[in-house]
């Protein structure tokens, strides 16, 4: 059992690279949230916990895409006093089956305008995340995705953030399971695919801020920067007059204004891949729980570990941890 001296208190909750937290925990992260904790598991040291207080947190990004189960707990959450955005994914891989338990596509779109109707298109953030190549997916075929889809969702948000696949030993296993010739796109078809994305970006009703994730190709000929999907630029605008957090984001900066810009000294998060442009947060929630099931997903291993997990999150009390086979210890004490 860890140790509560140990515990994190985190001012952003990434809820969650690892799992949908959005479309299928929902509940689950209420319960903790009105807790004002709850603890995660280290994937890659099954022995290591640690307690994550939610004393000090003041900002969720939430990461889906399907959030719309989630919507009702919005106004609790903005209650407390917390802000929010999303990273919402919203691909077009229907016909290729390569996202087999989504919702149909015309849902999900208007489940991104729904919710951006209830909270602002700042709050939404559109990733076409991964890009993938090979069988029936050209680059064009892929450009025109993007461009039925951005010419609906552009007047709903005002980023749209894309990556291109990584080709994880998994996740290479399962799409060459279900094509063998999906691929990552080489270096001269990422700049293909980045000025297609730019040219069909002018043409739509609103045009967006264009940000490409974790990419360590130079994008910027074709006015695309490298993303902060944990933004201290927006953070900023959705918490101004927070002095505290503003310090953390910006330790550098003499004075607050209304909208303070974050400089390039801002902290790296240090967890995460070299070319990621992300502000320190906190991760919760447990790989192998997305019944989601995406071929390229590299947070599950098999459908067969999902469907184990699943049975047992629903098994416990709404009090317990994602996996954990023993009583949550007391939260951290507040101070």
């Amino acid at each position: 059992m860890p140790d509560s001296s140990t515990g994190k208190t985190p001012f952003i909750i990434s809820a969650s690279r690892a799992t949908d937290i959005p479309a299928f925990h929902g509940t689950w992260f209420m319960e903790r949230l009105r807790a004002g904790f709850c603890r995660r598991r280290n994937p890659f040291n099954r022995a290591q916990e640690s307690f994550i207080s939610f004393e000090k947190t003041r900002l969720f990004v939430f990461w889906s895409k399907n959030p719309a189960p989630f919507l009702k707990y919005l106004p609790e959450i903005e209650s407390t006093g917390r802000q929010f955005y999303f990273q919402y994914t919203l691909n077009d891989y229907e016909e290729e089956g390569l996202e087999p338990n989504l919702p149909v596509l015309r849902r999900r779109l208007d489940g991104f305008r729904r919710l951006a109707d209830m909270v602002g298109p700042q709050r939404v953030i559109w990733r076409f995340d991964p890009i993938i190549l090979g069988g029936e997916l050209t680059v064009e075929r892929i450009l025109d995705k993007v461009e039925r889809i951005g010419r609906e969702l552009s007047p709903c948000t005002e980023k749209l953030v894309f990556s291109f696949v990584d080709m994880y030993r998994g996740s290479t296993r399962a799409l060459h399971r279900l094509n063998p010739g999906y691929r990552a796109p080489l270096n001269g078809e990422m700049l293909a695919l980045a000025q297609g994305i730019a040219e069909r970006n002018a043409s739509w009703p609103h045009r967006l801020e264009l940000a490409a994730c974790a990419e360590s190709i130079d994008l910027r000929a074709q006015g695309i920067v490298g993303n902060k999907c944990i933004d201290g630029t927006l953070i900023a605008r959705l918490c101004p007059h927070d002095a505290e957090l503003l310090a953390a984001i910006a330790p550098q900066r003499k004075q607050l204004s209304l909208l303070p810009d974050v400089p390039e000294s801002a902290p790296k998060d240090r967890g995460q891949r070299p070319a990621c442009g992300c502000i320190p947060s906190r991760d919760i929630g447990a790989y192998g729980t997305c019944p989601h099931l995406c071929v390229y997903c590299y947070a599950n291993k098999s459908e067969a570990e999902v469907r184990r997990n699943m049975k047992l999150c629903r098994s416990l009390p709404e009090d317990r941890e994602f996996l954990l086979d023993s009583p949550p210890p007391a939260p951290p004490p507040l101070s």
